[in-house]
């Protein structure tokens, strides 16, 4: 009945999504729970025979029949999760949603875009962010729950449309296609995750990576969400920690990254230059960043290490170890923002240094980030997974 989190130690697209299929590939799973981000999350899965999707909302775990609860922290936006469900064969028999996570909107999605057009932030384009800010500014900011009360809806989705002095999205298609939204899924209460949990192992999915964390991230270049294991605690009394980490470090968009390398040859099938984000950054393995994820994470049981193919066929990649005068990044009190946005600064400035190729690459970043490496992955699908038992975990050892 042992739980598993799995977070991201880095910046994102580290390999969440096939983590996430490869342990609901390897025993039972009474579902997969996310407990951050929204629409923006894009986690790539690929099956045994081929085939591929880019998971937003839906859990990674969809593709082998597991069900998906998307948490009260989850930022939901209807349209997008529409387009995500067509595209997977419409399985919402798999999918509950939680009444009291934030809906996203047309009008969240185009403020969004307006402002990153104004101010170049690095942001998805989703409206993600501006969700967050308006429910803290509003009290009558939409959620889930009121798709199914659709003159509570209406009402809030027309002080929202006010606010944002967008009157070019007509009301009545977006409050149409919420409710059919109402009328498709299952919405529950937050009694839902503790039954989900008592009813077998489950698998927490979270978005983004540690490194942009709205409030452990380099500030202001960080994404509205907490992206650490801080949700979950708040869902589940015990579960094991799963950080995930890449052989190399990578970055989409804007903000400090000490260890770009652009003459590194690494390339990406599942990310590109975004829109909205900016260009795909690679750079070599940043063990003090990811350290320090660790650290502000709260600590991890254990680690996956994705893209283990890589280095043999890119020579000129290497583990960063230390930067120039420092071996360490010193954590501020949660929630310091002047502290994050201090180390932003220094982080611009700051260079790599004790560089170095080791001859084995999970036992290495395991050894540098102070736990054991139970999932090695060499390609992206579950076949080019491997597993290690440690202490007989039962998450991630095989079924009987």
């Amino acid at each position: 009945m042992e739980h598993v989190a799995v977070v991201d130690l880095g910046y994102g697209d580290a390999g969440k999504g096939t983590v996430v299929d490869a342990l609901c590939g390897r025993r039972a799973v009474r579902a997969v729970l996310r407990f951050n981000g929204g629409a923006q999350a894009a986690h790539n899965v690929v099956t045994d025979d081929g085939r591929h999707h880019t998971f937003s909302q839906f859990g990674s775990g969809t593709l082998r029949g597991v069900p998906t609860h998307l948490t009260r922290f989850m930022i939901v936006d209807p349209l997008a999760l529409a387009a995500e469900a067509a595209a997977l064969g419409n399985p919402f028999h798999l999918l509950t949603v939680d009444g009291d996570a934030l809906l996203a909107t047309p009008w969240h999605r185009a403020a969004n875009q307006r402002r990153e057009r104004s101010d170049r932030h690095g942001s998805c384009g989703m409206g993600v962010g501006e969700t967050v800010a308006y429910a803290l500014s509003s009290p009558e900011a939409p959620r889930v729950a009121d798709v199914l009360a659709p003159a509570r809806l209406r009402r809030r989705l027309a002080l929202l449309r006010d606010a944002y002095e967008l009157h070019d999205i007509p009301l009545d298609a977006v409050v149409d296609a919420f409710t059919a939204f109402g009328r498709t899924v299952r919405i529950v209460d937050d009694r839902h995750t503790d039954r989900l949990l008592a009813e077998g192992p489950c698998v927490f999915e979270g978005a983004q990576g540690v490194l942009l964390d709205e409030w452990r991230g380099w500030h202001p270049h960080t994404t509205w969400s907490t992206t650490t294991f801080d949700n979950v605690t708040r869902l589940c009394s015990s579960f094991r920690r799963l950080g995930v980490v890449r052989t190399y470090t990578t970055r989409h968009g804007a903000g400090p990254f000490v260890t770009e390398d652009a003459t590194l040859r690494l390339p990406e099938a599942h990310n590109g230059h975004g829109a909205w984000q900016g260009p795909f950054r690679t750079g070599h393995f940043d063990a003090v960043a990811h350290r320090y994820a660790v650290t502000v994470a709260g600590g991890v049981d254990e680690l996956a290490v994705t893209h283990l193919d890589v280095p043999g066929r890119e020579p000129g990649l290497r583990i960063c170890t230390s930067y120039r005068g420092a071996d360490r990044i010193v954590p501020g009190a949660h929630r310091d923002l002047a502290h994050q946005a201090a180390l932003t600064s220094w982080l611009f400035r700051a260079e790599p240094a004790g560089l170095h190729r080791p001859g084995d690459w999970a036992g290495a970043i395991g050894e540098l980030l102070g736990a054991p490496v139970t999932l090695e992955s060499y390609g992206p699908r579950a076949a080019d997974k491997r597993f290690a038992v440690r202490g007989g975990h039962p998450m991630l050892s095989r079924s009987a």
